[in-house]
């Protein structure tokens, strides 16, 4: 467990999302749950003992506190490439650093959904809240993080009630639900495929499920995320290779990938299309970029709808889009200024403490001394207290340059509050 002055420890972030890295290399650095644990291990080993680990499919990251954070960058980027089974040196450039600010700041967006490919996206702060409940349950929360973690809810919340940007993930998948009864009637009688594990295509088959879809599975190249993404919907997984007979039994098919070919080709659903006999087939692409070949809407019997396409049928335009995401980085930003100004006051806490037990020892001195005679003992009082900042005053008058001093008398000026400069 970290220490108990959270002020005296840097935020740091070090990780790689959708813009830094590739799918593939986030793939091999993703974190499955049950191995949480064995990371926090690699972590404490290399002297990190605050961290959270954020593992997505758009990222995956840590965040961290820690007196040293040029050390603490080091121990977690190691972490990182031993998780990887890559060297350090391998990650270079792909991986992002953030401290203190930059950091506070990242995490305030990351979780009000403000950082993600599709902004707004609802499941992002659920997923703050899982790794935030494992990395305390394995005791690596402390006085740092905590506070940190309950400000960025309470921005995130702000957002969420204050702005209407989390409606339009939510509205995107409702209009696929819409599209998909419109094309095929009772979902009751329907079947799903997700290919992938992205956060937009989670969100849209769990939706049809609520929708009343019979049946969902999720196939993806790394077995262990099509797994996390069938438990986390409590739906089936399947084999990655099994994707042709999948495409031809999916009434609706989700591709999330994005990983910057097309997963899906035009003879690909062209042949699932003859499985299925021709019986017409919806599929949604919420990969960026896509990863459904354009052609595949040429195709008769294949109604294929990006994210945009399904923005057009949701929402009213994009004016209404750009002013909610400007008033949600509005609250974001006000209320990481007021975390910081917080984190700056308590900053001085200690200090203050010291100093008022150091006055009281004096004043307690002082009336054992002159216990009868009140002017007796604040003079002395008075000569006590100033004599430890004459001295050091003195010392610096004789011995720094006057840019220092200058330094001295304006802190002497701001502190007590003397009202006009003081004369050297």
């Amino acid at each position: 467990m970290a220490g108990d002055i959270s002020t005296s420890r840097h935020v740091i972030i070090v990780g790689a999302n959708h813009r830094s890295s590739s799918l593939a290399l986030r793939d091999r650095l993703f974190v499955e749950d049950p191995a949480v644990g064995l990371f926090f291990d690699r972590l404490r080993a290399q002297g990190v003992d605050e961290a959270m680990v954020l593992s997505t499919c758009d990222r995956v990251e840590v965040q961290a506190a820690h007196a040293n954070r040029d050390a603490a960058g080091r121990a977690i980027t190691t972490a990182l490439a031993e998780q990887a089974g890559m060297d350090p040196a391998e990650l270079a450039g792909a991986l992002y650093t953030h401290w203190d600010a930059d950091a506070v700041r990242h995490i305030f967006t990351v979780t009000a959904s403000l950082d993600s490919q599709v902004v707004g996206e609802p499941q992002v702060l659920g997923q703050v809240k899982a790794g935030h409940r494992m990395a305390r349950a394995a005791d690596m929360i402390g006085p740092t993080l905590e506070p940190l973690y309950q400000a960025a809810y309470g921005a995130a919340k702000r957002v969420r009630t204050q702005t209407a940007i989390g409606e339009r993930p939510v509205s995107i998948a409702a209009a696929a639900v819409q599209l998909a009864r419109d094309l095929h009637g009772d979902l009751a009688r329907c079947s799903g495929l997700l290919i992938g594990a992205g956060e937009m295509g989670e969100l849209v088959a769990g939706e049809m499920l609520a929708g009343g879809m019979s049946s969902f599975t999720v196939i993806h190249p790394t077995e262990a995320r099509a797994q996390a993404a069938a438990r986390a919907m409590d739906c089936h997984f399947a084999p990655y290779d099994d994707m042709a007979r999948l495409l031809a039994e999916a009434d609706v098919t989700v591709a999330a990938l994005g990983r910057h070919l097309h997963v899906l080709t035009s003879d690909m659903v062209m042949g699932a299309l003859k499985g299925r006999r021709r019986k017409p087939v919806f599929l949604i692409d919420t990969g960026i970029p896509g990863d459904i070949e354009p052609a595949v809407n040429r195709l008769d019997g294949a109604f294929l709808y990006d994210l945009n396409d399904l923005e057009q049928v949701a929402l009213e335009g994009l004016a209404n889009r750009e002013t909610e995401a400007r008033e949600a980085w509005r609250i974001v930003d006000a209320d990481v200024a007021a975390y910081l100004h917080g984190r700056a006051e308590r900053a001085a806490v200690p200090a203050l403490m010291s100093l008022r037990d150091h006055f009281e020892d004096m004043r307690a001195k002082t009336l054992e001394e002159a216990p009868d005679s009140a002017e007796r003992a604040t003079r002395l009082l008075i000569n006590r207290l100033l004599h430890g900042p004459s001295r050091a005053m003195r010392e610096i008058a004789s011995q720094k340059s006057a840019l220092e001093l200058e330094d001295a008398e304006r802190a002497l000026n701001q502190l007590f509050d003397l009202g006009e400069e003081t004369k050297g």
